[in-house]
């Protein structure tokens, strides 16, 4: 791997640690809303696919060592492990499912958008299969307790990241600072 790419590759990790503590408990659900959802998304139109989802993957290997970089300053194993683990490990999802759409479709915002709803769907799914595994609850309440109180603000992190990601990837291809094909925005 290339100079370039893995300082690019830890400066978004650095991003990402700087958001996900940053989160709102909300009192129906033991999982918090985060900003890391946005940051990945970010990443990925910096990054690309492949970057992106080694971003996630190294903040996601570096909360389980201990760092406190999870939603509310937290790490270590046990966050994986807990209730919101599955949402944790549904990052790599998000991150390489809309990598592969902003990659594909280079132009196409409303399939970059697919991509993320695709990424966040997933996410979803294995966020609710473990929490429903975890707090001992039926499948229904795991959505009901993970997922629909979400949707609003998550609608509005993807519209963000759609809407800024490529003007953010234009000033950054313009800066050098772009890691896959240089041909978007063009």
């Amino acid at each position: 791997m290339k100079t370039k790419a893995m300082t690019l590759i830890g400066l978004v990790t650095a991003l990402l640690c700087i958001a996900g503590p940053i989160a709102v408990t909300i009192p129906l659900s033991p999982v918090p809303i985060s900003l890391a959802t946005l940051a990945i998304c970010f990443a990925v139109y910096v990054l690309g696919m492949k970057n992106g989802t080694i971003s996630c993957l190294l903040y996601l290997l570096m909360g389980m060592i201990g760092l406190p970089i999870f939603s509310g300053f937290s790490g270590g194993i046990g966050k994986l492990l807990g209730p919101t683990g599955g949402y944790l490990i549904g990052y790599i999802a998000l991150a390489a499912i809309s990598g592969f759409f902003i990659e594909k479709w280079q132009t196409n915002r409303f399939m970059h958008g697919i991509g993320m709803v695709l990424g966040t769907v997933i996410c979803y799914m294995l966020g609710s299969i473990w929490l429903m595994q975890q707090a001992k609850v039926t499948f229904y309440t795991s959505i009901t307790m993970g997922v629909l109180p979400f949707l609003p603000g998550d609608v509005l992190k993807l519209i963000v990241a759609v809407t800024l990601g490529p003007v953010l990837r234009k000033h950054l291809l313009k800066a050098g600072l772009v890691l896959f094909p240089k041909n978007m925005n063009k």
